[in-house]
């Protein structure tokens, strides 16, 4: 009977055990699969694209960012982005920026790519900027930055004058090109990053040349700005800033039209009149000798070369062709000119372009 008890005994035990290694099997798979569910499996939604940007504002709390997740409704469980985020430390490592998003991403992946601060870059192309109050617009339109910082500091006289400009010809920093931009990029950087592109596109050759013509690099892209606004042939910008460099060498007004109507302040002008010319501002060069005090526009790269390589001939007059075509007439003397400008002023008349 004793040995029987044993039996029963021992093989009561092994039940028990047997019983609480599955439990603890158990235990144990749910709680690896909750830790897998919470980790590796995909949490990031997408409903219309397969990558989205997110963009964490300077400053943003985690608190700010599990709100702005909801709003953008990009997770199926936030609970567990949450309490991943208090494992690998990120609560506090919150870092602004534009982050690319796929979807079916993980909790560690996304997690991992806000806390590395990997930004995708914002592509910004400057060109046919005219005005600063304009920068502002395209900068403030692409990054984080408020436009009004941006105009205020290409506008601050001091903060120009430490930098070697003046507010004036502040627009000479900016050479036209697509540059790679941090979403986050504050003004201060901004200008940082453009007169580090300034230093490096006036190399020794270029200030040589500058130097060869009796220019400062502001005055060759001030000079340039106005024979961008003259055409947009690049077989021609040459020969009209040469046209230029003639009548400033010989003391003479550059009496150039797009300085009328930057002074003006319509870009939309089709026909410069004459009562433009009474405009009293210090861009206007019908009224005042030499450059004016800074560029009408950003000058294309080719605007520069074609003041630095300016053609030499014997013109100094030029008016647009009657065709339309985009070129220009040239003329050595005022009574030539005249009669090349009756020309396009009759096209002008019989097309109806009044203003």
């Amino acid at each position: 009977m004793a040995r029987k008890s044993n039996k029963k005994s021992i093989s009561k035990f092994k039940k028990t055990l047997i019983a609480f290694a599955i439990v603890i099997s158990l235990g144990t798979a749910i709680t690896c699969y909750t830790f897998y569910e919470k980790v590796f499996a995909p949490n990031v939604v997408l409903r219309e694209h397969k990558t989205q940007f997110l963009y964490i504002p300077t400053g943003y709390s985690f608190d700010d960012l599990m709100r702005l997740l909801q709003k953008e409704g990009l997770l199926n469980n936030y609970a567990s982005f949450e309490w991943l985020a208090e494992q690998m430390h990120y609560k506090a490592n919150v870092k602004p920026g534009k982050y690319s998003v796929r979807g079916n991403m993980n909790n560690k992946q996304l997690i991992s790519l806000l806390r590395s601060g990997k930004q995708t870059p914002v592509k910004l192309t400057f060109s046919n900027i005219r005005t600063i109050e304009q920068l502002a617009g395209v900068v403030g339109l692409r990054l984080e930055v408020d436009s009004s910082a941006i105009a205020l500091l290409f506008k601050d006289p001091k903060f120009q004058e430490n930098n070697g400009f003046t507010s004036q010809n502040s627009l000479s920093v900016l050479i036209p090109n697509t540059y790679d931009f941090y979403w986050n990029t504050s003004a201060e950087q901004f200008y940082g990053r453009m007169l580090k592109e300034y230093k490096i596109f006036w190399n020794v050759k270029r200030v040589e040349k500058a130097k060869d013509i009796g220019f400062t690099k502001s005055q060759v892209s001030t000079l340039a700005s106005i024979v961008e606004q003259e055409t947009r042939k690049e077989d021609e910008k040459a020969i009209i800033a040469g046209i230029y460099m003639n009548r400033f060498n010989k003391g003479m007004k550059l009496d150039a039209d797009p300085t009328l109507v930057y002074s003006l302040g319509d870009f939309t002008v089709r026909r410069v009149l004459n009562k433009y010319k009474l405009i009293d501002s210090p861009y206007n060069t019908y009224m005042h000798a030499g450059l004016p005090p800074g560029p009408i526009c950003m000058p294309s790269v080719s605007s520069i070369e074609a003041v630095l390589n300016y053609k030499k001939h014997n013109f100094l007059f030029f008016c647009a062709r009657e065709d339309f075509s985009g070129y220009h007439a040239y003329a050595k003397s005022y009574e030539e000119h005249l009669q090349n400008a009756r020309k396009f002023q009759k096209e002008l008349n019989r097309r109806g372009i009044r203003s």
